[in-house]
């Protein structure tokens, strides 16, 4: 009888995206190999006090109420020397909590989708405390200090020019392959194949799965614009948003729908005019997947305002770097049903499936059967 796949596949909730590329790459697997055994953990879980807590909510804290603070660290951190000694002690803090994951799953493999849990355990293989392959999957079109690290086994992205970035690092160009970003099967099933604009027109209005990001300026912003005859916002776990904004859509002129977190997504992307939506990894590979157009707005420095500039660049979006000329933005592009067929045309053109690559390259490196 041969061995059970034994996956760990590590993400943390600073956001969902990392934890939506984690399932995504799980689900894949799982519709592969139905006998895998395959465990998924978010290391930084909200159901216990600690550390790990405290870090991810002031991290989150920072990126809501002083973004230009985060900017500041970010660019900070991102230079070698500082930035390697800000990812070390972040390490050391949190691969206690690692080495008894792993002691405890005994993986063939981890695949980490966030580089904080993935720093603790490159620590520990280091120490040699570990001796298990492990897989680094970059949610964005960018690549941060915090990911650098020579006891990764291999390095899965999105893009030529992050592989690049990673080589200019220091990491061979062997260890590193271009995968795409995981994105969950209910977008597939939902891609368009001939995208054109919606009658009535519906634009859908997301932050992320926290619901950060300005939501209300932006809903309000919207509400300006004439050539909306529908406005859908998602405010995902973010329940006091969700009040706020349920609040508000009864004052407003344009006929609101709120959600709060729903399995909704890919459909609504569907059924959308277009996407005005923050700028993560995640959200934008899976309106790319979804061949919707989108506005981006409040793009926290740093990732996203990378990968605001990436799909800006390549047709799929635009990007209103400033929240009070959003309107303008969005109406321009309403008024132009070509345009948006065009960037729709662009995005149906970049499909790629990241979680079906991702699975193939973790088992060629495992030297598992592909199949």
């Amino acid at each position: 009888m041969s061995k059970k796949e034994r996956i760990l596949i590590v993400s943390a909730s600073i956001g969902t995206g990392h934890t939506q590329a984690a399932r995504a790459i799980e689900e894949y697997w799982v519709a592969q190999n139905p006998e895998a055994i395959i465990t998924h953990v978010d290391f930084l879980d909200t159901n216990s006090f600690s550390f790990d807590n405290l870090l991810k909510e002031t991290y989150i804290k920072m990126i809501d109420v002083f973004p230009m603070l985060y900017d500041v660290i970010y660019r900070l951190s991102q230079g070698d020397k500082k930035g390697s000694a800000a990812q070390t002690a972040l390490a050391w803090m949190l691969k206690r909590r690692m080495l008894k994951l792993i002691n405890r799953e005994k993986p063939d493999v981890v695949i980490f989708t966030h580089p904080f849990p993935c720093g603790a355990a490159c620590i520990l293989k280091r120490q040699n405390l570990i001796d298990v392959p492990l897989v680094a999957v970059i949610t964005d079109f960018q690549v941060h200090q915090f990911w650098i690290y020579k006891q990764i086994d291999a390095y899965f992205v999105g893009t030529a020019s992050m592989v690049n970035e990673l080589c200019e690092a220091g990491i061979p160009a062997h260890k590193i392959t271009i995968t795409g970003i995981p994105v969950r099967r209910s977008f597939f099933e939902h891609r368009l194949t001939t995208y054109k604009p919606t009658y009535p027109v519906r634009v859908l209005i997301m932050g992320g799965g926290l619901g950060l990001g300005c939501l209300e300026t932006a809903l309000q912003r919207l509400d300006e614009v004439s050539g909306i005859d529908e406005l859908i916002v998602i405010t995902g776990r973010n329940a006091d948003l969700y009040e706020g904004l349920m609040t508000l859509s009864h004052s407003m002129r344009t006929p609101t729908t709120v959600y709060g977190y729903t399995l909704e997504v890919a459909k609504l992307m569907q059924e959308a005019t277009l996407l005005v939506t923050k700028p993560g990894g995640l959200t934008c590979m899976e309106g790319v997947t979804v061949g919707v157009p989108m506005v981006f707005f409040s793009a926290i420095p740093g990732q996203e305002e990378g990968n605001a500039a990436f799909f800006e660049q390549q047709g799929y979006a635009r990007w209103a770097r400033d929240i009070h000329n959003l309107e303008d933005v969005v109406a321009v592009l309403l008024n132009n049903p070509e345009r948006l067929e065009q960037m729709s045309a662009q995005e149906q053109r970049w499909q790629i499936d990241g979680a079906a690559n991702i699975v193939t390259s973790t088992k060629k490196l495992l030297g598992y059967s592909i199949g």
